[in-house]
């Protein structure tokens, strides 16, 4: 079956998988350093294919990005001093930094309000809401009954270095916390 590009439905499919791929890179400012930094970003044709690239927004093509601030990055990058900007190593690295806060915050936030399985708000114990508690296994890593750090859905960042280290006591402190002031409330 041909389009009217004339691509058959394998070089559409391999198409979508190519774009889907490369939006997703913009969420990493890193990447949008290096692209800056080898002047592609000054590229009439690269900014002209930025500017195609914007049908990712449509919710049918959304739904498939893993990291949507990548949508937020493509809106950025149709503006030339965004672009000049990113020429600077310290822009990128306040940018990754705003973007870790982001999560970090979001994640926390995320957890208070949406509970997991036998968490707070559930009606869950505080016994079943024990066999989701973080522990760290032999190589340090912060894991939970699902896997490691799964408490993020799929449309979250990756974890950070900073919450792979987190002490386990700490978080287990903070969950038995939580669901023991929400059992009272009931």
């Amino acid at each position: 079956m041909g389009t009217p590009r004339g691509e058959s439905d394998d070089q559409l499919r391999l198409r979508f998988q190519v774009e889907l791929e490369f939006v997703q890179c913009l969420a990493n400012p890193n990447y949008l350093n290096f692209l800056a930094q080898r002047e592609h970003l000054k590229e009439p044709s690269f900014i002209n294919y930025l500017r195609y690239l914007l049908y990712w927004k449509e919710p049918e093509y959304a739904r498939f990005l893993k990291y949507p601030m990548a949508l937020t990055f493509l809106d950025l990058l149709q503006y030339p001093q965004f672009r000049k900007e990113l020429m600077n190593n310290k822009c990128a690295k306040f940018i990754d930094d705003q973007q870790i806060l982001h999560w970090q915050h979001y994640i926390r936030k995320r957890s208070k309000l949406v509970p997991g399985p036998g968490g707070a708000g559930s009606g869950g114990t505080s016994s079943s809401s024990a066999t989701n508690a973080t522990t760290t296994n032999a190589a340090g890593t912060a894991t939970n009954s699902e896997g490691p750090m799964n408490n993020r859905d799929n449309n979250g960042p990756p974890p950070s270095s900073q919450q792979l280290q987190q002490p386990s006591s700490t978080m287990t402190q903070q969950q038995t916390t939580t669901t023991s002031s929400t059992s009272n409330t009931k």
